[in-house]
Order: structure tokens, then sequence, then C-alpha cells
């Protein structure tokens, strides 16, 4: 009778160092040095986050995560705590969500190809990951996602969706999120595939009371892009269309009307309105250098309205530093 094949969902983790043999022809000790130094950080974190490392073949490394949330979090601090030690050596990291195969400790299928497809395309020092992924960590991070496009992964037979993480930004994770991957041992396999984390049944969000989701619809999904988070380059267009088209109505409309160029107020107010409901999905981030995207479109909303009645005084400084303050505050807060 033959063997009953066992299918799991998991969160894959796959990194490689750049130009590692390059490096070892260059100083073989050094640069072996620099390796461990890098796995001892990868190893920390990711089992400080409920992670297991199943390969280390080489310069590469796969592990998987029963958590999404974790396994991007983890990528984004590895990154960042190997840029802060200034590691010789600079990994590319791809993250994604897939039903794989169990064989033993080991995971067999597409979702790990992927991964290891999404590492090579990434940049040294970057992360990029899968539709799967970016579906269920957009609304639980405080970190930028850049919409890259439909990519075709080396020997894969269709284009998929690509999204690059903007590092560099301070990461929020909801405590219920934090709490959900257990804590697991890290332990090696000796081939290149992966290990299992159970993934437990998602509850329904707090904020927004959805019920909860299959396995399937995890792996499958949702493509239509929500308040907050990056849009694709053909929702921006259709955003900045509507906007130009009513700025051209208004001006042409000044025009035959004639007098002074009153269109400028409903201009600027629209433009502000607009940065507030849609700016964080037109740009795919809410903070720029650390501070709410709203605080800056009110800031250049102030800066429009004292030129347009400029009268000799630059009155819009005042607000601008009580801005200012609650923005560095805020960061502050953020980071603490």
């Amino acid at each position: 009778m033959s063997q009953k094949v066992i299918r799991k969902l998991t969160t894959i983790l796959a990194a490689d160092a750049q130009s590692f043999s390059t490096a070892m022809t260059r100083d073989e000790l050094g640069t072996y040095t620099d390796l461990q130094a890098a796995r001892n950080v990868f190893f920390k974190l990711i089992e400080r986050h409920g992670g297991r490392v199943a390969n280390t073949a080489g310069d590469g490394l796969i592990a998987d995560f029963p958590s999404v949330v974790e396994a991007v979090h983890c990528a984004t601090e590895v990154q960042q705590e190997l840029t802060q030690k200034d590691s010789g050596l600079r990994f590319r990291i791809g993250l994604h969500l897939g039903d794989v195969i169990c064989d033993g400790d080991d995971l067999i299928g597409e979702g790990v190809n992927l991964a290891a497809r999404l590492q090579t395309m990434a940049d040294p020092g970057g992360v990029l990951i899968s539709q799967q992924v970016y579906d269920q960590v957009r609304n639980k991070l405080s970190v930028g996602f850049e919409f890259l496009g439909d990519k075709r992964p080396r020997n894969m037979v269709e284009d998929i969706p690509v999204y690059r993480l903007a590092l560099g930004q301070p990461i929020n994770i909801a405590p219920e999120a934090a709490s959900a991957a257990p804590k697991r041992r890290s332990r090696v396999s000796q081939v290149w595939s992966d290990p299992e984390p159970e993934i437990p049944t998602p509850l329904s969000s707090p904020s927004t009371g959805q019920p909860p989701q299959s396995q399937d619809d995890l792996a499958a999904g949702s493509s239509a892009p929500r308040p907050g988070v990056a849009l694709s380059p053909q929702a921006k267009v259709k955003r900045l269309r509507y906007l130009g088209l009513g700025t051209g109505a208004a001006v042409l409309l000044n025009m035959i009307s004639g007098g002074s160029f009153w269109p400028a107020w409903p201009i600027v107010t629209a433009a502000g309105l607009y940065g507030l409901h849609s700016g964080a999905a037109l740009l795919g981030q809410n903070h720029i250098k650390g501070i709410s995207l709203n605080l800056w479109v009110i800031a250049a909303f102030l800066v429009c309205v004292n030129l347009m009645t400029w009268s000799g005084t630059p009155w819009a400084l005042w607000p601008l530093s009580g801005l200012l303050a609650v923005g560095v505050l805020a960061r502050k807060k953020q980071t603490s």
C-alpha cells in the first residue's frame, strides 16, 4: 500500500550570501568567519521568532515559520542587525507562504522553490516577498512595501506579483500576533528543503471583525489593495488621472469666467484631502523618515495656504514646528 502524502501550509524563508564564491577566493578564512557570524545572527533571530532552520548548505539557508508575521519580522531584523554589525557578507532573502509536501523533517514542493527564486531576485541586503505573504502582513506591520510588478522567477512558467520590504523603518506587531507563534527549538536538517511548524487557525481580526480564513484562503490571498498599503502601478495612474482631470476642469472654468485664480483653493484642498485619504496607498508606506505621512500632508497644505495668502509673514512656521514636535515624539514612542 502506498504511503499517504502529508501536506501542510508554512512560511518559508530562503537566504543566500552575495558573491560568496568570489569572496572565498579573495579571503577564504575571513569570509568563513563572516559567514559563521552571519549564521549566528540568523539562528538567534529565527529561534526568537518561532521558526526553525532546515538547511545551511554552503552559504545558503532555509527556514520555515508557523507565523507569516514572525517570518517577515525575522527577515527584517536579520538585515538590520547584519547592517549594524557591518558584516563582510550581504544576504538576499525571499519569503513565500505556500502548501508543501512533508518528507520526514524536510519540505518539498513549489513553495520552497518559489522562496528560493525570490531570494535570487532580491537586492543584496534586501527582502522580497510573494503576494501570499504580503496579503497576510500588510495590515499587521508598520513597514513599507514597494510593489515591483509581476515578475517571472527563473524556471517558473508564470509571472507572480513581487513586493520589496522597505527596510530601515520600525515594525509594530499587534500583541496577539506576536504571541501567536509558538517558541520552538532550531534544528538543522541535512537536505535542501524544510520542516514542519503547525499553522494555527487564524482568528478574526479585533479591528475588522472579519471571520476566520481557511488555509486555502491564506495561501491564495487577496490581490485587492487596501488603504495604507502599496497600490499597483495601474491603480496609481487611475487615481492620479482623476485628480488631474478635476484640476484641469477647475483651471478651464477659471479661464472662461476670468478674474483671479480662484481654482488654487479647491485644488490645494482636494490635494490635501487626497493625500490624507490615499497618500499611503499611493506611496505604499505610512511613514517618511519615521514621521507619519499624514503630518507631511498637513504641513504641505499649511505651506501652500501661507504662500497663497502671503502678506510678508511666514505664519506657517508655528504650526509646522508643532507638527514636527508631534512627529518626533510619535517616532520615539514607536521605536521605544
